[in-house]
């Protein structure tokens, strides 16, 4: 009873003090009066080193003042392409006919000019990169938008790599992102809407989708939940991730994310939508199902026959990597008749001078499989996949001559960590990885009746999964034939027609029908 009274009365203080802070009523309409307007600037501002206030007179004895940021302002191009012209190029002028010269007339060489009469639209417009121009006895404020950041070139994909596919991937500035997009996909078709979210980082945000392809219904359902976020800052796309997600309480990733243009352009051509957030290399793709997730770029670069066998190798390695140690330790434990004499005699050996059962065994190096995957994943790039080889070989050598653990729990731990690099999405993995230790404890609970409880479990979730609508299974479960071409099987091109129907797609004709290639006809010659 007390700790609640206490928690209300600092709350309430809490709500004190934050409606102080913001009680001054913002000035919206601007006066002709330059003090005022540059009191107003500059009281906002305060204790802000990197903005500039830059004054001059302009010919005509017009007071005049510069507001920018230095470091995102190109300064270059504000005396190139502003205070030369403004000089020598505008004489003899009143205020009013300043601006009017400038923004109707386009008596400047800028490519945009903007018009506000809004002091906190200038404001805001100011931390974009946004040149605001104050004149004296006018009321309307000049701004020039000439963003200036620093920007990586265009990388190689680093986490999705392929061998004949494309080599880009995306950069933290939203703006050469979209560029990519639009160099792929050259329609007007393609919308870009724009958002902002976060009331300290204003971070822009950008919804893609092909008008035509894209189904209204999935567009809404995303704009209802954007527009739902209320954030103080938006620092990247897991951000979104979290709050658009249909479960978040689910362990299994219910949003794509990606590095690589294609991929995006692909999704789009499907009938997804994209969501692209400035300061981050990595857009989503909504809505995902399971096997999409199993699906790398490289499996539409190949021959479909490599592909598919590919794709099968996939299938096989996850089923390992979640199941391989749950079976070992049901086996060793409840079920050693299944084993072959040999192979049983084996492992009996290999066991004799082990201290602990399977299971604590199982958790000793999984557990240290772990650490080493995420020592290598911190060390810096030159010595962390050394770090990595090296501490695993090391480590198994030295639990195995200690007895700590028996040797096949070494080949069993070791073959399970290789299976799940093989996982192309890193999000998916990492949910079978932290799933495996649960089932591990059923599988030395129940044996093999632990191991097939905990799967029809896992499966029941995600047959009850959802990602905007979509079954997270489809389409197996539900069931739809024609979608089967791309899910255990990479079909060719000439025979994928149609996209996913699931989606919801407007048009889901992708091709004309069976244009596949003809084998040319013997002449007899």
């Amino acid at each position: 009873m007390f700790f609640s009274k206490w928690f209300k009365k600092q709350r309430k203080g809490l709500i004190r003090n934050s409606s102080n802070l913001t009680s001054s009523a913002p000035i919206t309409e601007v006066g002709s009066d330059l003090s005022s307007k540059l009191i107003w600037f500059r009281e906002k501002l305060k204790n802000c080193t990197d903005i500039k206030f830059h004054e001059v007179r302009v010919p005509g004895d017009i007071p005049c003042v510069f507001i920018y940021i230095e470091g995102i302002t190109d300064q270059k191009l504000l005396q190139e392409q502003v205070l030369s012209p403004l000089m020598f190029e505008v004489t003899g002028l009143t205020g009013a006919e300043l601006v009017l010269k400038i923004a109707g007339l386009k008596q400047l060489p800028v490519s945009y000019v903007e018009i506000s009469t809004e002091l906190e639209a200038a404001l805001n417009s100011l931390f974009e990169g946004t040149i605001v121009l104050l004149v004296h006895n006018e009321p309307q404020l000049i701004l020039f938008p000439m963003k200036s950041i620093e920007k990586r070139a265009i990388p190689q994909a680093e986490n999705e790599t392929v061998i004949r596919g494309p080599k880009e991937a995306f950069v933290e500035d939203i703006s050469t992102n979209l560029t990519m997009i639009r160099r792929k996909i050259k329609h007007p078709a393609l919308k870009l809407e724009h958002f902002q979210f976060g009331s300290y980082t204003r971070t822009a945000v950008v919804l893609c989708y092909i008008e035509g392809i894209c189904g209204q219904k999935l567009v809404d359902e995303v704009k209802k939940r954007l527009s739902r976020i209320d954030i103080d800052g938006v620092l990247g796309s897991s951000y979104i991730e979290e709050f658009i997600e249909d479960n978040p309480y689910s362990p299994f990733p219910q949003v794509q994310y990606t590095e690589r243009p294609d991929v995006v352009s692909a999704g789009l051509l499907e009938g997804r939508v994209a969501i692209i957030v400035d300061g981050t290399p990595i857009p989503l793709i909504v809505p995902v199902t399971f096997y999409m997730l199993l699906q790398s770029p490289e499996d539409y670069y190949q021959r479909f026959v490599a592909a598919t066998w590919i794709r099968w190798i996939r299938y096989m390695f996850l089923l390992i990597s979640f199941l391989l140690p749950s079976i070992y330790i049901a086996v060793s434990t409840f079920h050693p008749e299944m084993l072959p004499p040999n192979l049983l005699l084996t492992v009996a050996a290999a066991r004799e001078d082990v201290p602990f059962p399977a299971i604590i065994e199982a958790y000793i190096m999984e557990i240290t499989f772990e650490a080493l995957r995420e020592a290598g994943l911190r060390i810096p790039k030159p010595i962390g996949q050394t770090v990595s080889i090296i501490g695993a070989l090391v480590i198994g050598q030295a639990v195995v001559q200690a007895g700590i653990v028996s040797a096949p729990m070494v080949i069993v731990v070791s073959i399970t960590g290789i299976a799940s690099f093989i996982i192309p999405h890193f999000d998916l993995g990492l949910t079978f990885r932290l799933l495996r230790f649960p089932v591990m404890i059923l599988a030395a609970s129940f044996g093999l009746y632990g191991v097939i409880i905990s799967v029809l479990l896992i499966y029941l979730h995600l047959v009850s999964l959802r990602s905007f609508g979509t079954p997270y299974l489809s389409p197996t479960a539900p069931i739809a034939f024609s979608d089967w071409k791309d899910v255990l099987i990479r079909a060719p091109w000439w025979m994928m027609k149609k996209r996913p129907l699931l989606y919801g797609t407007n048009n889901g004709k992708r091709q004309t029908y069976r244009k596949r290639p003809q084998i040319p006809e013997d002449d007899g010659d």
